[in-house]
Parts: C-alpha cells; structure tokens; sequence
C-alpha cells in the first residue's frame, strides 16, 4: 500500500509484532555446497501449512538490484529469481501448499498510480545512461578505455518491462513452471506439497489473487480453521490484508530493510572492496576462481516475521473502548482499524492534506474513532460496507481539528528549519574559524588548535598541503578522476546541490573571504555563486575545497527530511527534468500557506484550477473520495468490486468538505479488466514502448495519433510540501479509456500470433509431484482408457484440504522431458518430468465473506504480558490527540 513509512511505524508502536527468523544456511564441504532439507523441523519452532509469494516483490529485486551489480542477461535473472524463491521456501518450509502469485492485469484504479511510476522510471533509466555515456566519453578524452567495452555500451535495463503482456513475463512465466516442476522431480521435500501458480496472464495483483484464493478456501467445510499462513512480500498492505483474511495464524515474511546491505570497506553500489561509492567506476565485478569461490558472498540481508496474531492482540486492546453501549466485536473493530489506514494513502487514493503517518495521522482516527464510539452506536464498517452516515461522524471530528493540525506542522517545520540553519551556521562558523588558523589568521587558541599545532610543528600554511601546478589539480572536473557516482546518479547529487545552494553559498563566501583576508584584500560577495563553485561543494567527491564535516551534515539533513510531513502546496508544480526552484535563505515560498485563514480558496484554486467560491466543486471531490473509499473496502474484504472505476483527482479533499455522506448511494459496475496490451499502452511512456508491439508505437510517438496527448516525454511534478521528487505528484493527463480502446481497435488485426497469444488472458496452474495422493486421481481422470470430463471437483480428503476444480492442461504431457526454457541452459533439462500440471479454478460462492472467525479456532498463549497490556490501552487513551489538540 502506498503509505511510506507505514511499516516502521507499525513495528516501533507494536514492538513485538516483530521478531528474527532464523535461517539455516547450505553448508560447504570441499568446495561442494550441500542443499538443506527441508523435511527437518523448521528451526523457527513452529511449522506452517501454507506460503504465498506476492512475487513481484522477488522479481523486481532480482532483475534490477540496489546493492550490487544488475544481471547481464534474462537468464541470469530468472536464476537470481530461483535462488531467491528457494531461500523464502527453505525459511517457511511449507507442508501443504505454495502459491506464486504474480501481478496480472490491474483495476484501473491501480493504473494511475502505475502509471506515474512507469513515467518516472523511464526518465530515470534515461538520466542514466545519457550520465553513463558522457562519462565514458570523458574517460576516453582523457586517454582511457573502459576496462569493460560490453558494460560501456550496455543500456540501463528497463525495470518497465515487469508489467503483464510484455516478453519479459513471458519468460518469466514460463521459467517459474520449469523451476516448479524441477523442484518437484527432484527434491523429496517438494513429494507432498502443492503449488499454484498465478503468472502474469491471470487479470488481478498478486496479493488480492493470494487474498481471493484464502477466501475461497474460508468456504469450504473441509478447511482448517488453525491453518498456519504465511505472506511473502515488502509491500505494507499485506499487513492489512492479513488481517481482513480473519484467519488468526497469520504471518508476514519480509526483508529487513532496516539492516545493513554491505560489507564494511565495501562500495554500496557494486559490492566490491577497495573502493567506496563515490569512486566507483561501474566495472562489472572480475570473478575470482571459475565461480566465484574465492571472493566472499554478498552478505544475505535477515529476514523478520510480522506476527498479525499478536497484531491482533495489540488491537484488541486499543479498539476497546470502556462503556461502548454494544457489544465488543474484534472482527468488526480490526475492519475498522483497516478503514481508517486508508485514509493516509494507499494506491488508488492520496491521503488527506491534514493526515500523515509521520505525524500520528492513524492515532488522530483512532482518537476521533473512540470518542465517537458511543455516538455512533456501531462499528463504521461491516463484511466490506462501509456506514457512511458513521464515516461522515469520524471525518467531522478530523475537521474539527484541522486547522490546528496545519498550524502544529508550520510551527515543526519553523522549529526544524530553525534548527537547520542554525546548525548549518555552526558550521560555517567552525570551517571559517578553521581556515583561518591554517591560513595564519590568528584564530583563537583553543586546546584542540594548539594540540595540532603542536601536531604540524612550525610549518607555515603553505606547508600543510600538497602543492600542485596550475591545471593539475585533482578536482572533480578532472576527466581523469571523474567517477561513476558523479555522472550516472547525477541527478540525485544535483537534487542535494539545489537543497544546500544556500549554506554552500555562505561556505563559500567565508572560505574565500579567510584566503583573501589574509592577503589583505577587499573580496565583493557575489549575488549568484557559480555554478561550478557550488558543484566542487556539494557533489559527492571529496574535494580540497570540501570538508568532511559538511558531507556528514548533508547526511544529517536528508535524514531530517525523511521525517518531515511537508505541507501541501510549499512547491510550486516543475518540469520533471529540471530541478525546484529554491531560494538562497531557505525553501520556497508557500502559496497555499494552510495554517492561514483562507487555505482551502488557494488549495483549491491551485490544485484544481477552480473558482474559490465553487463550493459544490469541493463536495463533488469529495463525494469521489467517498466512493474511492468504498471501492477499496469491498477491494480488500470481498474482491475487485470494479475493474473502471478510478479517481479522477490528482489531490485529496479537506477533510471538512465531506458533508451529507448519509444521502450517498454508492454502487459499482463490475466490468471486465483491461487486456494486457491495454494496460501496456494506458501506464507505459513511448521511451519504454520496446515493451509493446510495434504496431502500436505510432499510437505514441506520431503527431497524428488521436491519443499522443497521453503520452508526454515531459510532464510536470508538483512537490506539494515534500522534499524528495519521487515524494511529489506526477502531474499527467488521465487515460480516457474509450479513446485508447477505439484507437487499438484498428491495431489488432496486425499482430502477429505470438504476440495475439501474449495478449489473452490465462488460466491458474496447479502442479504437485507424481508421487503425491492426487497423481493416481489426475492420471485416472485425464489420461486413462476410461478418461471421464474435462473438469472435475477435487475431493479435499485425498488433496489435504486443498479446494476447488481441476481441468486438463491440453500442452502438459505426462513423464516428457523436461527442458529449462532460455537458450543458454542455465538450468539441467531433465529427461522425465516428476511433475503434474492441470488448470486450477478456485471454488465460487453466492456468500459474501465474512468478517468473523471459523468455529474450531485455538489460540496460542497471548504474547503480550501485563505491563504490555497496561502500557497499551494507557497509550490509546491520550494517543492521537497531540496534533489536533482534543482533550
């Protein structure tokens, strides 16, 4: 879920949701590595039936690294994407089942948001390699060739290409089927699980197919009720969705994020020792031995669970609410709890301006929620539903507390920006007070200055540093010690240069005003300092001119901005390839200025353009928010409720412009999902059209397409109060669906039929070992003399619970041989496939899903221990009122 931050939030107020796994490692004897057997006990204590791998959050890691060099190849990928999915299984060990979900086809409400990202990472992967080019050209004028020519010339891969309908998935798709079925001819831990694989042609994100297939199960009169569940992914809302399952063994697998990613004496960006990251030079990594043996590993980051179960503990108690006038229900309080989260962002909605999970934003609704309690006679949600007429309750005492909440924050950020700049003062004032005792100007004799006095003996200034000719001075501007850190994440040095040009500004000034005061010469202070001036300051290399300390302090102030909420409207809207404007004494100026009277008229006027008086305009906003709202309830509780519907706002209302929500009738047209290569030409730019067929380019690059309006190559970003650009608002036109499908329309007949293929929807795939119970089943079935129909309902006794339809796969042959499918041979064909493979329906049902536990559930011991508890429910009694000022 699009909610920065949300994670550590809920892991520093709920401090033992958290806990380590514990990880057994192969182990190496001579040279050979010996897998692990994961028919032991799991060293974690406990054993757990199923694991789902969201597994999008496996592919993007592996395909395009932060921590070390990217694959060269596809093939290389898909063996990354294997070592890492038999890590996540070797951890979970799961005894009946494994889901590998992958996104499909996406609601058009998620498509904004994909789309934004989509644009912004096409811009990115070209920064890099116009920086990457020039850097090599500046290599090469100065007398080098790159060590690796291939890498020199080698395009930034594009990340875009994870997105359903494109070759890559395609790939991807396949290469899980041949690793699934290799797993299950060869490795006997693999003998008595299933595997469900739900690959990109299957329309639905990942998780919410992982969330359908648990709710389908929930149905069943065979299912466990203690069945032991485990999530893999990095997105939050996995937290959410496992609590909406109200299946209460529940865990979340994750990395965490928080270790350290690299060795010490490491560079960050390749992993290689002896060199750091502002030196590095981009060189692919030389193995050392035939594979590699003789250099160390990359260290493996931990893993941590997020218990839901004690989650749920925690909530229990805070979401009790002394003297309610009903009956407490759990079930109903965690649905709540859900609801509220969404109001500080998620991926189809912004988060209100006043709400913002850096500044307790979920403790102000849970405040406003329990004073409302005995008012509202009710829970706000119920099975996936919201009650408006209650919702309107919680969103009036939001509005009451508005105002205050954008005073509180002007009055943070005046505190923090104080204490910057004082800081940055400092500072100056310590290099200033340093370059004149170097330079003999009779600074003041403190300890510190006579201890490396004492140090230097009687040299003179000219003495303490080494001394170059005129033009052979090794700065930055040197082609012969430019780095890669310097030219390909440019774009990111000059983000820092524009957010420090004022203090730079100032140390430069009092640099040179120390040198030139010693020479008894007047200096003018510039208006503008140069460019270049600026550059030797704040670009990532170290300089003579650079001290430490202000590398540390820049660290110290990119850190303070990660925990700064911003205020809506501080940045005026910029071109996404050029950088803010800022002044010289500190941010720009705010236009919308919330914490004065009159926030709402230039909020409005600004954002969307309209008269400060439309007052109806801002209900109508409202009203959208309201339905967006519903529309990811019924998402995460019940399934997709419509594949149209999206919210056609770029920003959120105000709290207090949600009026009458009882009067609201809301309803959703089901529709039916885009097609892949729709979905590829509503989120992807032309710079990323190698994904699409080219029958469709003209679509995007010609002046006479009717839709080229959707895609521009420059587009504008408002920072709306944050500090980082990936924080802003990419400002591009929204897709009108019925336009873009009239436009294809003509398209279609030219495709050829491998790409026609590439564009159909596809089936959910079931495989398992032919040594498992269902074999006999399958086998008798499908490919007997006596074969009866094509589809048939599986009996739950004989797949260990396992619920649904079965139907032959037309292109699986039994006891075929089974061959790895990229060229290379990565991976050893096997000249008998061990594996079944049949198309796999989820049950169906008339009956909602309900918010409530299975009967035959068993608890374990609570976690929590009496302090905790007091500690708690102390906590939710004053929580959230800090900001907003209620008593």
């Amino acid at each position: 879920m699009g909610v920065p931050a949300l994670f550590r939030w809920l892991s520093q107020k709920y401090p033992k949701i958290i806990s380590p796994v514990i990880e057994e490692l192969p182990e190496e004897v001579d040279g050979t590595k010996i897998p692990i057997d994961a028919r032991k006990p799991n060293p974690n204590g406990e054993e757990f039936d199923n694991l789902y791998l969201d597994m999008n959050g496996i592919v993007h890691p592996c395909s395009h690294p932060e921590d070390r060099p990217p694959p060269s190849n596809e093939e290389e990928m898909m063996l990354a994407v294997f070592e890492y999915t038999e890590r996540v299984v070797n951890m979970v060990r799961p005894r009946k089942l494994l889901m590998i979900a992958v996104d499909g086809v996406a609601p058009r409400a998620k498509m904004n948001q994909q789309r934004s990202r989509r644009f912004r990472s096409a811009q990115e992967a070209k920064a890099k390699d116009e920086a990457k080019e020039e850097f090599y050209h500046m290599l090469r004028a100065s007398g080098k060739e790159p060590e690796d020519e291939e890498a020199a010339n080698k395009k930034t891969w594009d990340s875009n290409a994870i997105t359903p309908g494109t070759p890559f998935m395609d790939i991807l798709a396949a290469s899980l089927r041949y690793w699934v079925a290799y797993k299950l001819s060869t490795d006997p831990a693999w003998e008595k699980l299933k595997v469900i694989i739900s690959d990109a042609t299957v329309p639905g994100e990942g998780e919410h197919k992982i969330m359908q297939f648990v709710r389908s199960q929930r149905i069943s009169p065979h299912h466990d009720p203690n069945t032991r569940h485990v999530i893999y992914g990095l997105d939050a809302d996995l937290i959410m969705l496992g609590l909406a399952t109200h299946e209460p063994h529940f865990r979340v697998l994750r990395e965490d994020v928080f270790a350290s990613d690299t060795k010490p004496g490491h560079c960050r960006i390749c992993n290689q020792p002896g060199h750091m990251a502002a030196n590095c030079m981009g060189v692919a990594k030389k193995k050392a031995g035939d594979f590699d043996e003789k250099e160390d590993a990359v260290p493996l980051k931990p893993f941590i669970w997020l218990h839901v179960s004690v989650l749920r503990e925690y909530l229990a108690i805070e979401m009790s609410v002394p003297g309610q006038p009903f009956r407490f229900d759990l079930e109903r309080a965690l649905d709540d709890w859900v609801f509220m989260c969404f109001f500080v962002g998620n991926d189809f909605l912004p988060h209100l301006p006043s709400l913002d999970i850096r500044e307790q934003g979920i403790d102000t609704l849970i405040a406003i929620w329990r004073d409302n309690i005995p008012r509202m006679g009710g829970y706000v949600t119920c099975d996936g539903h919201v009650d408006l007429k209650r919702a309107q309750m919680i969103l009036e005492g939001l509005a009451k507390q508005e105002d205050a909440i954008f005073k509180r924050r002007k009055e943070s950020e005046d505190r923090r920006e104080a204490g910057a700049k004082r800081r940055k003062q400092q500072q100056v004032d310590r290099e200033a007070q340093s370059n004149d005792y170097f330079n003999g100007g009779g600074a003041i004799e403190t300890p510190e200055r006579q201890v490396v006095k004492k140090r230097k003996g009687d040299q003179g200034p000219g003495d303490a540093f080494p001394v170059f000719a005129p033009g052979d001075a090794q700065t930055s501007r040197d082609p012969r010690f430019m780095t890669h850190d310097l030219l390909v994440n440019r774009s990111s040095i000059e983000n820092t240069n524009v957010a420090n040009k004022s203090a730079a500004a100032v140390l430069k000034e009092k640099l040179m005003a120390g040198r030139k005061s010693s020479e008894n010469a007047s200096v003018e202070t510039p208006k503008e300092p140069q460019k270049d001036s600026v550059n030797e300051l704040t670009s990532g290399s170290i300089t003579s001119e650079t001290p430490p300390s202000a590398l540390r302090k820049r660290k110290a102030d990119l850190l303070d901005s990660d925990t700064d909420a911003g205020t809506p409207g501080r940045n005026t809207p910029v071109t996404s390839n050029a950088k803010p404007q800022v002044d010289d004494d500190g941010p720009p100026p705010d236009d919308i200025r919330l914490w004065e009277p009159g926030y709402a008229d230039r909020y409005y006027q600004q954002k969307f353009k309209v008269a400060p008086d439309d007052i109806e305009f801002r209900h109508q906003v409202a009203r959208d928010y309201v339905q967006g709202l519903a529309w990811v309830l019924l998402y995460y509780f019940q399934g997709c409720p419509s594949w149209s519907w999206f919210y056609p706002w770029h920003y959120a209302p105000f709290a207090a412009d949600f009026v009458d929500l009882e009067k609201e009738k809301i309803s959703f047209d089901k529709g039916t999902p885009f097609k892949p290569y729709e979905q590829l030409m509503g989120v992807m730019p032309a710079a990323s059209n190698h994904t699409i067929p080219p029958v469709f380019h003209p679509l995007m690059t010609s002046e006479d397409s009717p839709i080229v309006e959707f895609y521009p190559e420059d587009f504008d970003i408002d920072m709306n109060g944050k500090k980082m650009a990936w924080q802003g608002v990419a400002l591009l036109p929204f897709i009108d669906a019925s336009r873009l499908l009239e436009a294809m329309k003509e398209k279609y007949p030219l495709l050829t039929p491998a790409e026609h293929a590439r564009n159909e929807p596809g089936k959910d795939a079931l495989l398992f070992s032919s040594k498992h119970p269902l074999n006999e089943e399958v086998m008798l079935n499908f490919y007997s003399k006596s074969a009866g129909a094509p589809t048939y309902k599986l009996n739950p006794r004989i797949s260990d619970g396992l619920a649904g339809k079965i139907s032959k796969n037309d292109d699986y042959i039994p006891q075929s041989v089974l061959q790895f499918p990229l060229a290379n041979g990565g991976m050893p064909d096997l000249e008998e496939d061990g594996s079944i493979s049949v198309h796999y329906t989820f049950p169906s049902s008339t009956h909602i899903h309900k918010s409530m536990l299975l009967a035959g559930v068993q608890f374990a011991m609570p976690v929590l221990d009496f302090g905790d508890v007091q500690e708690t429910r102390s906590r939710a009694q004053r929580g959230g009122r800090s900001y907003g000022g209620v008593p």
